[in-house]
């Protein structure tokens, strides 16, 4: 499958900081990518470089085979981006901030009168007069998206697109994701581990710099040698959290109510284990299980909790 975007040996140092420290990572044309890590991973440099606001200390990165360096001409041409902030003309309109951002990539008459109708249904827009500074932070976010799609790019990539939302906002944002499977390469970062699990097929999780891992979600899950037990207890669950977390296969324990959730590195020893200390303090269990694991406990396994 052709790459939408190749990065070998990608470097960007800051002073005394390396940002990115050989940074290797090849996303599928048509996928929609995750670009996942704690804060501080390097995702906004590697965003920046890719789209031609920063240059690298050395390495490469391409976008569909063109150098993001010498060509950062061809390459904004084939790009649409949304800044984890971005900006916006407080007193336009919802559509006039689309045509004005259309204009700019030179699209016009009954092109950019369709492309603008098109966004505006799909941010849900459509027939908002409100100027854009009376928007609240989701409408803001879905317009942002909408206007990185104008110049119809063939790689959308989006900083934190679902940051700072309320629970509506988030949804609206990623069903505007999801509904561009298929039709455009979607590159996003963020530290919101349920957003990619809902909407991405492929995720690169980054740590100082670096890629930890790349791969599906599922092949994500399958591999991770972590999975999650469940034990509710009829009382006491504050009394066993503590005991269970001591353990040495324990790398998190959380609790609600009265239950206890695990996350563990070795499932036989946690499955002996367990009843056994539960016995020990008399109480009873009202059930244990096993819980396939989720993307949040192979990051937890695989950046060591640093979210």
């Amino acid at each position: 499958m052709r790459a939408a975007i190749e990065i070998e040996g990608l470097t960007k140092v800051y002073k005394e900081v390396r940002a990115l420290d050989g940074l290797d990572l090849l996303v599928p044309e048509g996928s929609v990518f995750g670009f996942l890590g704690p804060n501080g991973a390097g995702k906004t440099t590697a965003l920046r470089i890719l789209t031609g606001m920063a240059r690298p200390t050395s390495g490469g990165a391409r976008v569909f085979g063109h150098n993001v360096v010498n060509a950062s001409k061809d390459v904004r041409a084939l790009v649409g981006f949304l800044p984890d902030v971005p900006g916006y003309y407080s007193w336009m309109t919802a559509e006039e901030f689309l045509r004005f951002a259309g204009r700019l990539f030179g699209v016009t008459g009954k092109t950019l009168d369709d492309r603008v109708k098109s966004l505006l249904d799909m941010a849900g827009l459509a027939g908002v007069k409100q100027r854009v500074g009376g928007f609240s932070r989701g409408m803001r976010q879905r317009l942002g998206v909408a206007q990185a799609l104008v110049n119809a790019p063939k790689l959308l990539m989006l900083d934190e697109p679902t940051s700072a939302l309320d629970p509506m906002g988030r949804k609206d944002v990623l069903e505007m994701i999801a509904a561009l499977k298929g039709r455009t390469t979607v590159f996003f970062s963020t530290d919101i581990l349920t957003d990619v699990e809902r909407v991405c097929d492929t995720v690169a999780i980054l740590d100082h710099g670096r890629i930890v891992r790349q791969a599906s979600i599922q092949e994500l899950k399958r591999e991770g040698h972590a999975l999650r037990v469940l034990v509710e207890v009829i009382e006491r669950a504050e009394e066993l959290e503590p005991l269970l977390a001591a353990r040495p296969w324990a790398m998190e324990c959380q609790r609600d109510g009265q239950v206890v959730r695990c996350v563990v590195s070795d499932i036989e020893a946690a499955r002996q284990d367990i009843p056994a200390i539960v016995a020990a303090e008399n109480m009873a269990i009202v059930r244990m299980l096993d819980e396939e694991p989720t993307l949040e406990d192979v990051f937890v396994q695989l950046i060591g909790g640093g979210a």
